[in-house]
């Protein structure tokens, strides 16, 4: 059986769609089911193999038979909303967080990603320090919440030379990147509130290089003649993509790279300058991937599903893959 941890969004849907048309058992759960929503029964008797299940309104499965997991996308947990005060949703939270990645963690399978792993690779600072110890070259870089260091960096790089951006991009609180521009300066005394990230902004195309396995997948998205080309998240109907390939040195670094996160699957974000050389943004262990698919007929849902189907038939995959046991199970809980 694949365990499949995300929510309705077509990268799932598409994936298991082809998993199952493949005579594939697929169980999905979201984690924003439970505990007000769903079930989780944990049931150990006679020093016997404990009986694991799992159900919600959507799908129900004992996960005894699991040997591959899909750790996608996470939500918070949904306590029951009788529950008023914020210390007793609290206790709900933490105690559903306890049971539910618990009994994930004690699973005898193969993760992709790792949720441990994946969960410190979302953290840019750290994932930064690995591309360049691994030789990737990144933009100058200043993050803090002192509003002076912000100045300085400013003055320094350029105003219209500056790009500042948030650490996560939610739908629910979505933050382009964007220039800083002579009137931002006025407002420079907001990033007390918060650490904002400051980087020299890097012209050029950008390459979204998506990482199955040992597969790379590579796409340029010039974003240049379109209306925002700060960002091209917020333009991407109207860049230029096409798939590309990348040098072998680079392709092996950024193979590298995600050996040293841990991660089997990511979302790498490039830029290439006009000279040719490549910048490293971020990767995103989550990353989506069918805007790309779609555009250029790169198939990545295809490598996705059989990389699960490979798994799940032999019962292991790459070293990285594997769950280390010495490292807690990560869990982003409300």
């Amino acid at each position: 059986m694949i365990l499949v941890i995300s929510y309705d969004e077509d990268h799932t849907l598409d994936v298991i769609g082809r998993l199952e048309a493949a005579g594939r058992e697929v169980a999905r759960f979201d984690l924003a089911d439970f505990p007000a929503h769903g079930v989780i029964n944990f049931d150990s008797s006679d020093g016997n193999q404990p009986v694991c299940t799992l159900t919600t309104p959507s799908a129900e499965a004992s996960l005894a038979g699991c040997r591959v997991a899909w750790w996608r996308r996470v939500r918070p947990f949904t306590v029951d909303p009788t529950l008023r005060t914020a210390r007793d949703q609290g206790f709900a939270a933490s105690e559903t967080s306890q049971a539910l990645y618990g009994m994930l963690h004690a699973l005898d399978c193969t993760w992709i990603n790792p949720p441990s792993l994946d969960a410190v690779a979302h953290h840019k600072p750290y994932q930064w320090e690995v591309a360049r110890r691994v030789g990737l070259v990144l933009p100058r870089t200043l993050v803090t919440n002192q509003p002076e260091r912000a100045r300085r960096f400013i003055e320094d790089v350029g105003v219209g030379r500056t790009v500042f951006k948030s650490f996560l991009a939610h739908a629910e609180a979505w933050r382009e990147t964007r220039l800083v521009r002579p009137r931002d300066l006025a407002h420079l005394d907001a990033v007390r509130y918060a650490p904002v990230i400051f980087q020299e902004f890097v012209p050029g195309a950008d390459l979204r290089v998506t990482v199955v396995g040992e597969r790379v997948f590579a796409a340029e998205i010039d974003a240049s003649a379109t209306r925002y080309p700060v960002d091209m998240r917020t333009v991407v109907d109207e860049a230029r993509v096409r798939p590309v390939t990348l040098p072998p040195a680079l392709t092996d670094t950024l193979l590298r790279f995600l050996r040293r996160l841990g991660l089997v699957y990511g979302a790498v974000d490039l830029r290439r300058r006009p000279d040719g050389s490549y910048v490293f943004f971020e990767v995103n262990p989550a990353g989506q991937w069918l805007f790309v698919e779609h555009r250029t007929g790169l198939p990545i849902s295809a490598e996705v599903a059989g990389l699960l189907a490979r798994t799940d038939a032999r019962g292991e995959a790459p070293d990285r893959a594997r769950a280390v046991a010495s490292r807690p199970l990560v869990g982003r809980t409300a």
